[in-house]
């Protein structure tokens, strides 16, 4: 699928075409004119993902300081993300995002204290996510920017970067996207979206392999509370909640 960078206006376009040829993007001065048509869109807001057409569903964008993280933190919904990767067992813990997606529990574990690694594939999601990343290390508010500050960013293929670097990490963390997450009322268009532009992961299980080999602590891999386990080997043990549970693999 090709996907264009455009700008919202006259003011963007520079900025907007230099991201269409850093990232091998098309790059157009006008959103696509046929109905359902993914584009990145630049504009005074930042970089968004959007459908083109006037039925098509709000914007996708990374928005680390957004209402709903904030909400997530006070409520304390991080806990099992955090027990599943050590924190409070090990200080300083180093963690590896192999699917950084849009970044949301990479962002939660850099707020738990974690230094994370964010490694995205995919141009479009990277492109957001550095995005969200700059803006909230700009935004003058002080907890956005110290969680900001533990987090890093790659494009690259997570299974290649793994192999290639030699030395380790106390966690390795995977939220591979699989089939069984369909379009349904439980599932936000915005999300939808993504989700289909960037399709399913068939390499889960390389990725579980090559983890093995880069983590020292930790393999935790995110699943959808009634999914099956990675092929491979058996969690040592789970941390689950009602939608989702994460699978914890010690490294020995």
């Amino acid at each position: 699928m090709v996907i264009s960078v455009t700008p919202a206006d006259a003011h963007h376009q520079a900025h907007a075409h230099a991201l269409a040829v850093e990232l091998g993007l098309h790059y157009s001065e006008l959103p696509p004119s046929a109905d359902a048509i993914p584009f990145l869109s630049y504009s005074s807001l930042g970089v968004d993902l959007r459908l083109s057409g006037p039925s098509a569903p709000g914007p996708v964008r990374v928005d680390f300081g957004a209402g709903d993280m904030r909400h997530r933190r006070r409520a304390g919904k991080n806990e099992l993300l955090g027990r599943a990767v050590g924190v409070g067992k090990r200080d300083n813990l180093s963690v590896i995002d192999a699917t950084a997606g849009l970044g949301r529990d990479s962002f939660v574990l850099a707020d738990l204290g974690c230094q994370v690694m964010m490694l995205e594939r995919s141009a479009v999601a990277f492109a957001l996510l550095r995005n969200g990343l700059d803006r909230g290390l700009a935004s003058g508010d002080g907890w956005l920017q110290a969680a900001c500050s533990r987090l890093r960013l790659e494009c690259v293929d997570s299974i290649a970067y793994m192999a290639a670097a030699s030395e380790k990490v106390d966690v390795i963390y995977l939220d591979p996207m699989f089939p069984e997450r369909q379009k349904s009322a439980r599932v936000r268009k915005e999300m939808w979206m993504f989700q289909e532009l960037l399709g399913k992961d068939e390499d889960s299980e390389e990725l579980l392999a090559a983890a093995f080999g880069r983590a020292s602590y930790r393999v935790v891999v995110k699943r959808p509370a009634r999914a099956p386990a990675l092929p491979g080997r058996a969690p040592g043990f789970v941390i689950g909640g009602r939608k989702v549970r994460f699978d914890v693999y010690p490294v020995t």
